[in-house]
């Protein structure tokens, strides 16, 4: 239960300077009286501007600093509930908000917004629309509960009824479900972009062993084929006779007899050929210029030509056997060529040989890869593991959901309550003397029967007769607030009701309803009839104004 007991405002619409004080819990009902313009409703107005930064009437804040000071505008109310002493203070210019718990204020760590919802939901737990179907009617500015949006409507019963938590649960559970859907949104493409990463991983691997195999084929054939290499070379090798490079020197001192023989027949030729020559050619000797006869010259050529054919036969056998021996020294010369470079090719292929045991094969590493390999797998299982839980809670959120809809727990709730508000609103109605048979569906949708079960709306009736509809669910709203220990308070405030559309009769029936109220009710009743009302009321507050400022008398 929420017991206000103090409201003071001053520089607050009409008021000034000097502050004014309403005592919410002295009296069980006060009456509030004076001309129009002095200030009677401000009390609603201050209220409503201390809990709920908003005016009870439709006037703009800036409108509720008192014209003529233009600063110092300040509105606090105390109360009390769960067994705490609170204080509100609002101001404008300067503005200020401030929550006191026991003396203490509140420390303000976030914006006003948020604030201002920690005091509805935490504090009052009820927010503007609810606090005025419970405790005010009749203002001007005042929405019954019949007029209200459907949806308004099931706002207040929710309050009522302290189910406005589901409301706030599904709120929650709302924000839940996108911060669900986006971590299993962004689980599942971190889970198949790492599934593209193993993919890729393991092809990358299978490139690398396959690689392997490749080198390790690669180098048997290369080892093979060195191998074929050499063997064919030694066997290539092994057919060349032993000492070639001793038959070579042989022969080729054989070369050189055989070329300075060669020299001794060409000179003995030439020295010949000179012979014959002289003889064919002189008749007298140079020297002694003796004659030469014929026959001496026939004798000499002739052994000269003799000597000419034994030294030329001399020259064609050393020709063939010089020629011989050149072909001999070639053929040699040749095959200990190829033998140098058989050898050298053996070197080489030896060479390679050694190279290639000495450093086996030189496999490409896998056992790096592999272990990313099962990192990846294992990051993709904690990956996986996130969307599950996601999707798991985004079904339980499913679930949750359905239950918080208004067509689940809140409406099972409302409808156990509906009859007893039925019965509430008709036992009023029937103490107004208003006798229709009123019935609110779990939509909050009226139905009203006449005596001859005519049917009817809350529009089809007068304005006297709304009156007593919404006295009616008023006094209804504040029975089940009290039941349920929820939106409860010991404050109502009736805005001039007895001064609009009640007659005499109605008048009298709601003074009824009014002393039936509980003992820790008080009551403020805002009238321009003190003549009719002073009597019944135990307390009085009488506004009014000089040099433009409201003040009580």
């Amino acid at each position: 239960m929420i017991l206000f007991k103090k409201l003071t405002y001053k520089n607050f619409l009409s008021t000034g300077n000097n502050p004014i004080t309403i005592d919410l819990n002295k009296s069980r009902s006060t009456l509030v009286v004076g001309t129009n313009g002095t200030g009677k409703s401000t009390i609603l107005d201050a209220i409503s501007f201390a809990l709920f930064n908003k005016p009870h009437r439709n006037v703009k804040r800036g409108g509720l600093v008192n014209s003529v000071n233009g600063k110092g505008c300040e509105v606090t109310i105390e109360f009390e509930t769960a067994g705490h002493d609170w204080k509100v203070l609002r101001g404008i210019k300067p503005n200020n908000f401030e929550v006191y718990q026991d003396g203490n204020m509140i420390d303000q760590q976030t914006n006003v917004r948020d604030y201002q919802k920690f005091l509805e939901q935490n504090i009052l737990k009820l927010n503007h629309k609810s606090f005025h179907q419970i405790v005010v009617l009749g203002s001007s500015s005042f929405i019954p509960f019949m007029q209200l949006k459907a949806w308004d409507r099931r706002d207040v019963i929710e309050d009522l009824l302290d189910i406005g938590v589901f409301s706030k649960m599904k709120t929650v559970l709302k924000q839940r479900n996108n911060v669900s859907r986006d971590a299993a949104k962004s689980s599942k493409i971190q889970l198949d972009s790492q599934k593209d990463k193993i993919d890729y991983q393991r092809r990358h691997i299978a490139q690398l062993e396959s690689i392997n195999v490749d080198a390790k084929q690669s180098f048997d054939d290369d080892i093979a084929d060195t191998q074929l290499k050499l063997d064919i070379l030694k066997e290539r090798l092994d057919k060349y006779p032993a000492g070639l490079k001793g038959n070579l020197n042989s022969l080729r001192k054989v070369r050189e007899g055989l070329g300075s023989e060669k020299g001794r027949h060409d000179h003995s030729m030439k020295e010949l050929v000179s012979k014959a020559k002289f003889f064919e050619m002189n008749t007298a000797c140079p020297t002694c210029t003796q004659e030469i006869s014929e026959n001496v010259k026939a004798t000499m050529l002739t052994d000269v030509k003799t000597q000419a054919k034994s030294t030329q036969d001399a020259i064609t056998i050393n020709k063939t056997a010089y020629d011989k021996a050149i072909a001999s020294i070639n053929d040699v010369s040749e095959s200990i060529n190829e033998m140098a470079e058989i050898s050298s090719g053996i070197s080489t292929h030896t060479t390679t040989m050694s190279s290639l045991v000495s450093k086996q094969v030189k496999e490409v590493d896998v056992a790096g890869p592999t272990k990313d390999l099962l990192d990846m797998q294992n990051e993709a299982d904690d990956l996986r593991e996130n969307l599950d839980k996601a999707s798991d809670e985004l079904l339980y959120n499913d679930i949750a959901g359905e239950m918080l809809k208004d067509t689940g727990i809140r409406t099972k709730i409302i409808r156990e309550y509906l009859p007893a508000m039925n019965a509430l609103i008709n036992k009023y109605l029937q103490v107004l003397e208003f006798f229709v048979a009123f019935h609110l569906d779990e939509n909050f949708q009226e139905s009203i029967k006449s005596r001859h079960r005519d049917e009817f709306v809350y529009d089809n009736f007068s304005e006297g007769e709304k009156m007593r509809i919404d006295l009616s669910l008023l006094f209804a709203w504040r029975q089940i607030a009290k039941m349920k220990n929820s939106t409860n308070t010991n404050l109502l405030i009736l805005d001039e009701t007895f001064d609009s559309s009640l007659d005499d009769e109605g008048t009298d029936n709601l003074m009824k309803i009014l002393k039936t109220l509980e003992s820790g009710t008080n009551t403020f009743i805002i009238s321009h009839k003190p003549d009719v009302l002073e009597s019944k009321m135990e307390a009085k507050i009488e506004f009014t104004k000089t040099n433009n400022f409201s003040a009580i008398i």
